[in-house]
């Protein structure tokens, strides 16, 4: 029986794992710009790094997530996956969980955040064809002695998502969340931030964000 998981030192073996630091010419310059001295020093990914120049998406939502919206995301998935564009996220909550097995069985590029170092981390079994076909990347910005996911790492991990994305999807944010006060921090980067176009999007609307439909994705991106 095929074990289910595989830690990054076997992978390490098979393909190359990457390790840069602020000085290096694949240090997103996003970064620097947007999260200024707290940009972290280095970067490790596994997986195809050319993924990093790819014109992306960021995808986020929190936790809990409407009904509603919950099927328009899910039709959002399928056409990202349909017009082959690029996603870049953490994929932690249930919908960003259910998205990321949407696109995972498509041809496009993917690069998964995870909020903690990617040192010693178990993959996913889905996770490993990807990578062998080079068209996914794992990229964390954690230290080495990192390994635990944590509320800090994630809101860190968040921020360095939406820093390295060309335009940011968010599905839902609660009020009050974390998620919430990223978005206004996105806004005030001026970058795009797109949400479905619902009342439970209204505060993020009335903020800058742009309303958009699932089948209108030729058009906002």
């Amino acid at each position: 029986m095929r074990r289910p998981f595989e830690t990054m030192e076997r992978l390490k073996s098979k393909m190359q794992e990457v390790y840069f630091s602020k000085k290096a010419p694949e240090y997103p310059p996003s970064l620097a710009l947007h999260l200024g001295n707290q940009a972290p020093d280095n970067i490790t990914g596994l997986g195809n790094i050319d993924i990093l120049h790819h014109k992306k998406v960021a995808l986020f939502c929190s936790v809990k997530c409407p009904g509603n919206l919950i099927l328009q995301t899910y039709d959002l998935a399928q056409n990202l996956r349909q017009k082959r564009v690029t996603v870049v996220g953490g994929f932690l909550s249930p919908m960003e969980q259910e998205c990321l097995r949407i696109l995972l069985r498509g041809t496009q590029h993917l690069i998964v955040c995870p909020a903690r170092s990617i040192y010693g981390m178990r993959l996913k079994k889905e996770f490993q064809q990807p990578l062998a076909d080079g068209r996914l990347l794992l990229l964390s910005p954690f230290t080495k002695d990192q390994r635990r996911v944590t509320t800090e790492n994630a809101i860190v991990r968040n921020r360095f998502v939406a820093a390295i994305a060309d335009s940011i999807f968010v599905a839902h944010a609660a009020s009050g969340s974390k998620l919430e006060q990223l978005c206004r921090e996105i806004l005030a980067w001026r970058k795009p931030l797109y949400v479905l176009e619902s009342a439970a999007t209204a505060i993020l609307t009335s903020l800058g964000a742009i309303p958009v439909s699932p089948d209108s994705i030729s058009q906002w991106l």
